[in-house]
């Protein structure tokens, strides 16, 4: 079974920077993207930033410039880093990979394998 750990989140004033990591598990790397998502308390989830296994990124165009995705420990983790957070950048954020092409990998429904979730708080 795939199994997704985030850690990193915590609070933090604007402009402040935080590093989330995503310790994942029981899958193979062919054909996987990872990607960061995002839900504020009344919206929908949004998709962050995703990677796929040569490490093409793609990131949504609200934390471009400002937030890394990328692979670490052979590519059993995958980091986001963020800087220059703003209070909008508030939410719970969540680990996801599955086997899913990277032009959709930025769309929740396509994950069926998801983490538990780290908050975030800028203020």
């Amino acid at each position: 079974d795939v199994q997704l750990v985030e850690s990193g989140g915590g609070s933090v004033e604007a402009g402040g920077s935080l590093t989330l990591s995503c310790a994942a598990s029981g899958y193979t790397y062919s054909s996987h993207c990872m990607a960061w998502f995002r839900q504020a308390p009344g919206k929908e989830r949004e998709g962050v930033a995703t990677i796929d296994e040569d490490g093409v990124t793609i990131y949504a165009p609200s934390v471009k410039g400002r937030f890394t995705i990328s692979l670490a420990d052979g590519r059993d983790t995958v980091d986001l880093q963020m800087t220059d957070l703003k209070p909008e950048d508030t939410a719970m954020y969540y680990c996801a990979a599955d086997r899913i092409i990277l032009s959709r990998a930025l769309m929740a429904s396509q994950y069926d394998h998801w983490g538990q979730g780290t908050q975030v708080t800028v203020s």
